[in-house]
């Protein structure tokens, strides 16, 4: 009878132990805030860059291909953390050559949206109709990424934002492409490119899978750390941006910094600002 006793106690122990946070987790709405995976590569194993997530407060990352681990690995490690995996950033060069592997891997991770991340030089266009070109394809590609049940999104840097006649090649490309290319609009690079982030929004309203919450630190500040800043703690005027975004439809704020001394710092930091003056919120989840 003791020893019956003794474990029935031991077993409600642990239950009403993780009831807390399973509890919280149904009843409590989350914030739309994710973690861009780059910003952790320097910081420690996989496992550790995953931690260091899961210790500010937010549930989901966007990663960096494969993460350099096999997708039942990748998997392991993001439930072990409770994280989702909301997004991949995949090279174009990945996307032509194997996109049955890529779809392959990240249905097998629960991720359902693939980002276009960066241009190598020799895949950047120098003129209108080069845009439009890429566009073209891109728009192809996110029609196939479509019949698998799966997004494309395009992430820009500041040479999207080049104008000709009036229209950046950004626009150009989104135009070409057609509706099923989703934006990912980085804001501190927009930001560089000499355009402000909230009028930019509004382009792309209807579209914006996410933007990548990053900030830019004072001129002449921060060199060794790209020039960037914590999310809330440069110059970009997020007063402005975040009701413009949540005006444009974003359904993502994926925290993003290149050269961060901190990691961890950097992380926490951004998502505390986010919490705190984000409006939106993630419907809470139902029990499974």
């Amino acid at each position: 009878m003791k020893n019956t006793s003794v474990r029935g106690t031991a077993i409600l122990a642990l239950l009403l132990a993780a009831l807390p946070a399973f509890a919280h987790d149904i009843a409590t709405p989350q914030k739309p805030i994710a973690v861009q995976m780059y910003s952790l590569r320097n910081a420690g194993s996989l496992d550790q860059q995953l931690k260091i997530v899961h210790d500010a407060g937010v549930g989901a990352v966007e990663t960096v291909g494969t993460q350099g681990v096999s997708a039942p690995e990748l998997k392991q490690l993001l439930d072990r953390y409770a994280i989702k995996a909301i997004s991949s950033h995949v090279p174009l060069a990945e996307l032509r050559k194997d996109l049955p592997g890529v779809v392959a891997f990240n249905r097998s991770i629960g991720n359902t949206t693939l980002v276009v991340p960066y241009l190598d030089a020799k895949d950047r266009p120098t003129d209108a109709a080069g845009w439009t070109a890429l566009g073209k394809e891109l728009g192809r590609i996110s029609k196939q990424v479509r019949a698998e049940g799966m997004r494309l999104a395009y992430h820009n840097h500041d040479f999207e934002l080049v104008d000709f006649n009036g229209r950046t090649g950004l626009e150009l490309l989104f135009a070409a492409a057609g509706p099923d290319l989703q934006t990912e609009l980085d804001l501190a690079w927009v930001a560089r490119a000499g355009y402000d982030p909230a009028v930019m929004l509004g382009k792309f309203r209807g579209r914006l899978f996410a933007v990548h919450a990053k900030d830019n630190a004072p001129k002449g500040q921060a060199e060794d750390e790209g020039g960037f800043a914590a999310v809330g703690q440069g110059v970009l005027d997020w007063n402005a941006i975040l009701p413009a975004a949540a005006g444009a439809g974003v359904q993502w704020y994926i925290i993003e910094h290149d050269q961060p001394r901190d990691p961890a710092k950097v992380i926490k930091t951004g998502a505390d600002y986010l919490r705190d003056h984000l409006t939106v919120s993630l419907p809470a989840r139902a029990p499974r």
